[in-house]
């Protein structure tokens, strides 16, 4: 998952350097950022992004504290002791050329009216986006042995530098003007400093492989390239997009380095499954997330005290803000020991030896081997675009009852996850299902870009029975994602029945999933009729009479037949069809999901 907190002026910047780029840990006054690093026991910072050609830097390189100080403290250039000096040796004045080394509006740490209002004017001075893989993940790099650990490592690497790719490609604004009026991509690309980390918070150290990347919020403008800050509320709309975008590359690059598969796993009853990797001991869970307990022994508490106070139970939104309350209360102080990572490793072994046996713990990668053959025998990775898109828009619709494109976005790669279980995917296949879910199960609601959901699509004729879910979206006594589920399932189930009946009305031909890409998005193989949109009712005649006498007599010698006659039970079922009579009627209409054809009249059939 990713978490976005701001880096702004102040106590946020030395957080940042006391902190987060020494692994959490405790910085003594006058100690070297690596020599702080070195007795964290945690690697340097790396520069990420392809902003940093405009800055003379490149991908890989190590982050030194004075230009981490100078890029992501103070807004200026990393190399702007340099460029000082040269221009002070051209007869440039000191404010001369310290203004020529600022990117941008300048940043100032003092206390004053000045610059108080330079503050409002440049409320971040970076993003801290925390990337962290599913929780099993973290248990499988703790305790696996030294090659699992450094492949889990290069996962994590390739699935953030991806997600990275993505913000930069398709999320990353920068905005001029008074009040950011004006808005478009950045030209370069960004500017991020990223941190490795391998523990946790907890007073009794717990593996968590993390990584914070910094993420500057200096850009060039597009048209002019100069410099200025990025737009905050364009990349905290899209940070769950993120989210499970970074999950699902994540759920790809192990299981195609590793052989491994994912399976869901309920945390809470009603909430959204986790993905977890098959075949860890769920027990691993309780005993690597220590702040999830200290957070749950604390929330009872909190919500009593809600329930006097307000004389109810709390809300979803009370409820979070119970949780966030637990989670600060609980949250403990940092570790003044300072271990390295196989010091670490060492320790999380024996602890879980003691917990769970010796033999759950070294054949951990053996059974998460077999849990992967019974997953992929089990489960079939395809996807179906159309039933894709029925599921998002449920889900999406249930949750939200309004929504944006990023909200579906996040959706459709869940839905991915859940469906591929770690398979790669398509490049482009979540944009396709979103697309599909804008043009065909979607319609504008209020001002701005919002939509909500429009299933005419599946009921294009008897609107009474889109009432089969007002009861799902209406029922408050469940869970929002319960009540999501139900009617994804109802929508499905049209789905599949109208498939079902165009199967009838058309020639026998088998029908397999499979992941369309016609000219258009969704290619609407149940609805069928005139131009004026309205379905046409089918002909009656000679076939219809023959074929319906042929399906009954099929069906009764299917029910007939014993198991062991299966084979020829299913050819009278689905033998030969009785040829046409020598009638002027028109050829059977033959319809395929994922093949466009002219809509006219049929012979026979469900339709």
């Amino acid at each position: 998952m990713i978490s976005m907190s701001p880096v702004r002026p102040g106590n946020g910047w030395r957080y940042l350097f006391r902190g987060v780029m020494v692994g959490d840990g405790h910085r003594l006054a006058g100690m070297t950022l690596r020599a702080a690093q070195d007795e964290a026991g945690v690697p340097p910072g790396v520069w990420k992004g392809r902003g940093l050609a405009a800055l003379g830097l490149k991908a890989g390189d190590v982050v030194t504290e004075r230009q981490a100080e100078l890029l992501l403290g103070e807004g200026r250039h990393p190399d702007a002791d340099r460029i000082e000096r040269e221009l002070l040796a051209q007869g440039k004045s000191p404010e001369q050329a310290r203004r020529a080394t600022v990117l941008g509006r300048p940043i100032e740490h003092s206390r004053s009216p000045e610059t108080d209002k330079a503050k409002e004017r440049t409320p971040w001075l970076a993003f801290d986006l925390t990337f962290r893989p599913p929780p099993t993940a973290h248990i499988a790099w703790a305790l696996g042995d030294d090659d699992t650990r450094v492949v889990l490592e290069l996962c994590d690497d390739i699935a953030r530098d991806k997600t990275l790719a993505w913000v930069e490609e398709s999320v990353a604004e920068i905005r001029w003007k008074a009040g950011g009026k004006r808005r478009a991509r950045v030209k370069d690309g960004l500017i991020v400093a990223v941190f490795r980390h391998y523990e946790s918070r907890a007073t009794e150290s717990r593996p968590l492989l993390h990584a914070h990347a910094i993420v500057s919020i200096r850009a060039r403008r597009p048209h002019d390239g100069k410099w200025g800050n990025l737009s905050a509320d364009s990349l905290m709309a899209n940070i769950v997009a993120a989210d499970t975008l970074y999950t699902l590359y994540f759920m790809e690059e192990v299981s195609a380095r590793l052989g491994w598969a994912w399976e869901p796993r309920e945390v809470t009853p009603g909430r959204r499954p986790v993905m977890d990797i098959a075949g860890i001991d769920r027990r691993f869970i309780g005993w690597q997330s220590t702040r999830r307990q200290q957070i749950e022994d604390a929330l009872p508490i909190l919500t009593a005290k809600y329930e006097e106070r307000q004389g109810h139970a709390p809300g979803e939104r009370a409820s979070y803000e119970l949780a966030c309350q637990a989670a600060d209360q609980t949250r403990p102080p940092k570790r003044t020991e300072l271990l390295s990572l196989t010091e670490l490793r060492k320790r999380w072994r024996d602890s879980a030896i003691r917990a769970f046996g010796a033999c759950t713990v070294y054949r951990l990668a053996e059974r998460a081997r077999a849990a992967a053959a019974a997953v992929w025998a089990r489960v079939r990775p395809v996807v179906d675009i159309v039933l894709a898109a029925v599921d998002v828009v449920a889900v999406v619709y249930v949750m939200r009852g309004a929504f944006k494109h990023h909200h579906l976005l996040a959706e459709a790669r869940r839905h991915l996850a859940y469906i591929l279980r770690g398979r790669p995917h398509q490049p482009g296949l979540d944009d396709q299902i979103v697309q599909t879910v804008v043009d065909d199960y979607t319609r504008p609601v209020g001002r701005g870009l919002k939509m909500t959901a429009d299933l005419r699509a599946l009921y294009p004729s008897d609107t009474e029975d889109q009432a089969v879910l007002r009861p799902l979206t209406r029922n408050r006594t469940a869970p929002p994602y319960e009540r999501a589920r139900l009617a994804a399932g109802a929508l499905a189930a049209r789905v599949r029945a109208a498939r079902r009946a165009d199967r009838l009305g058309s020639r026998t031909r088998p029908y397999a999933v499979t992941v369309p890409a016609p000219s258009r998005s969704h290619p609407r193989p149940f609805r069928t009729g005139g131009q004026d949109g309205r379905r046409q009712e089918p002909e009656t005649g000679v076939d219809t009479v023959e074929q319906t006498r042929q399906t009954l007599e099929a069906a009764a010698a299917q029910v007939a037949a014993t198991l062991q006659d299966s084979r020829r039970a299913r050819e009278a079922a689905h033998g030969p069809r009785p040829q046409p009579a020598p009638a002027t009627a028109p050829p059977p209409h033959t319809q395929q999901p994922g093949i466009h054809h002219t809509p006219g009249r049929t012979t026979g059939g469900v339709t």
